[in-house]
């Protein structure tokens, strides 16, 4: 296995994230720039720690037509994206171009897909995976791994199989079986009324599978838990379905690790953007940053990943 990591970031995730954990923060012109400011420092942050060559940033371009015409109420509880936040995209994109960081989407995959597809081909490598979303780990295994926000320091902590264990009660090819149960209101995703995600943990330790569970739901004890899950079976088929994880990759073209090299930070023009922004806080640390940072392949060892976690974040609609 080569022993450079690839680092992918689930975009929109990271930038709702920093949107509303810095709140009224505006240059003089009125124009809100806190999502930019906080992707900046995380940009920073990410460059310092994870000086990486092989990366990307994945972003969501609208809702997939299979899990459409699964659910066509799928994330239809989402709120349209605030204005502020929308305004703040074009900068976005080219703060993450400027860090030399490649963005990839692509139509009728989620960003969630995207990194699936990527963690899963190329094999020879490791990958961390940023972000915080649940359905991810269900790609979590030896080599591939998530970095979740870590609100002890700020920084990022790992999360692999035996957190997901220790967090949720599976195993992470099990993660789609759990939420199939449970439900995702996040998504818009009913799960089986009064089940939940204890007691669909143990059905999952017990039988293994969902799959298996439904063919051999008269072997289950509970009979009140029967009478709730039998008249669901459709349902859990479908949510399976829907919570799976594509993992093909559009066409040949993702299939080549250049898509994935990244470029030497262009400090000059992050300093310019900076300073179209006024960002001054960020226009000095990159200041101080740009003949300090070496950007060069080096193994960094995150910290674990603490027990204590923070609560599911509000989800708005990426493009209504």
């Amino acid at each position: 296995m080569n022993s450079q990591n690839i680092i992918l970031v689930d975009a929109y995730a990271q930038i709702y994230r920093g949107f509303f954990a810095i709140r009224n923060l505006s240059n003089s012109k009125g124009l809100p720039v806190n999502a930019v400011f906080a992707l900046a420092k995380f940009l920073i942050r990410l460059n310092r720690d994870y000086p990486i060559h092989y990366g990307a940033f994945t972003f969501d371009v609208g809702k997939p037509a299979f899990r459409l015409d699964i659910l066509p109420e799928y994330k239809a509880n989402r709120p349209p994206m605030p204005d502020e936040l929308r305004n703040q995209i074009p900068f976005i994109h080219r703060l993450v171009e400027y860090f030399g960081w490649p963005s990839l989407s692509k139509e009728d995959y989620e960003s969630d897909d995207l990194l699936a597809g990527i963690a899963g081909f190329f094999t020879e490598y490791p990958v961390l995976i940023v972000s915080g979303d649940k359905d991810i780990a269900q790609v979590i295994d030896d080599r591939v791994k998530m970095l979740v926000p870590d609100k002890k320091d700020g920084g990022l902590a790992v999360r692999g199989a035996n957190e997901v264990m220790e967090r949720y009660g599976v195993f992470p090819d099990q993660i789609p079986d759990l939420l199939a149960l449970t439900g995702d209101s996040s998504d818009n995703i009913p799960g089986v009324p009064g089940v939940g995600p204890k007691t669909a943990a143990k059905l999952i330790a017990e039988f293994g599978s969902l799959s298996n569970l439904l063919q051999n739901i008269t072997k289950l004890d509970n009979q009140k838990l029967r009478e709730k899950i039998l008249p669901c079976a459709d349902i859990l088929k479908k949510n399976l379905a829907l919570i799976t994880l594509k993992t093909e990759l559009p066409d040949n073209s993702w299939k080549a690790l250049s898509i994935l090299e990244r470029k030497t930070p262009d400090w000059q023009k992050i300093l310019a953007l900076c300073a179209e922004l006024e960002l001054k806080s960020i226009y000095r640390e990159v200041e101080n940053l740009m003949n300090a940072l070496p950007f060069d392949v080096m193994k960094k060892t995150p910290v674990q990943e603490s027990k204590k976690t923070a609560p599911e974040g509000f989800i708005p609609d990426l493009f209504g």
